[in-house]
């Protein structure tokens, strides 16, 4: 029985050499996310995955939202959260809140959980070397950041000493004001700057199905062509649509590929970047 399972084990670790020599010395940038960002053995898992990878020479970057812990924080302060077409209308208390949040509770929680398992980690949020450079998307939204540049420069020297950088999606303009940052879009746009290797958006959905009803329809590979097509046949819809749009954008900034993880599978990012089977999307150009 233990030579089956040593055999298992060695076939797993041979197969995955290929992947690893592809992964080495480039970025993989994970956005973090959904319920892999508030169950404990998830979280676990993701955080084994990062230091996984970042053990075999391969540059990780992790970027975060926060939503939930945002959401909670203003309740507990009595402020209304109002949204816009999904966007958080943020005012400058709202913002305030946001900023404390993001750029304090959940980054430097997920820090303290990379050092917890071993790993070094620095939290940074997109104001910092004014990485995530913004403008105000528009009035009525507040201080919501429409991103213009991103300037990736401290992600390398975070990176060059070892460390893996934790960042949040906070953005700042020219005049030093603050804003909130879609995730995602922070994330592709990073990715982009970055010309990483790969970016992996982590969600509570497998990917993109061609039947929602049916979880057998996964979609494993979509170009970015094929992508437009499936929106307007209408298989790509709803709140998919910006994902999918954050994945293609990615691309069009620079990274090589993208995939779109079911973040509540153990392990999830290990079995779609070192394995031949995966188990999500995964865009190309």
């Amino acid at each position: 029985m233990n030579t089956v399972t040593n055999a298992m084990r060695a076939h797993i670790l041979t197969a995955a050499v290929p992947y690893i020599k592809q992964y080495t010395d480039k970025y993989v940038v994970v956005k973090y996310g959904g319920n892999a960002m508030t169950d404990p053995e998830l979280k676990k898992s993701v955080m084994n995955d990062l230091l996984l990878l970042q053990l075999v020479g391969v540059k990780v970057v992790l970027v975060h939202g926060g939503g939930p812990d945002i959401n909670s924080t203003l309740a507990a302060m009595n402020i209304e959260s109002k949204f816009n077409n999904g966007l958080r209308v943020t005012d400058k208390e709202t913002m305030n809140v946001v900023q404390m949040v993001l750029a304090g509770k959940v980054n430097k929680g997920l820090v303290a959980d990379l050092i917890g398992f071993g790993g070094r980690a620095v939290g940074l949020c997109g104001v910092d070397g004014e990485m995530i450079q913004v403008h105000k998307k528009n009035e009525e939204l507040g201080y919501v950041g429409e991103v213009d540049t991103i300037d990736p420069k401290v992600i390398d020297d975070v990176i060059s000493k070892g460390y893996i950088p934790v960042i949040s999606s906070i953005g700042c303009d020219a005049e030093g004001n603050v804003y909130n940052v879609n995730a995602d879009t922070a994330a592709a746009k990073i990715a982009g700057a970055l010309q990483a290797e790969t970016m992996v958006a982590m969600t509570n959905i497998d990917g993109v199905l061609r039947d929602v009803h049916d979880p057998n329809s996964l979609i494993p590979k979509i170009t970015m062509a094929e992508a437009e097509q499936l929106k307007a046949e209408g298989i790509i819809a709803g709140g998919m649509i910006p994902k999918v749009d954050c994945c293609l954008e990615a691309i069009n900034a620079g990274a090589q590929k993208v995939f779109i993880i079911n973040g509540e599978i153990p392990h999830a990012i290990l079995i779609e970047l070192l394995t031949d089977e995966g188990l999500g999307t995964m865009f190309v150009k």
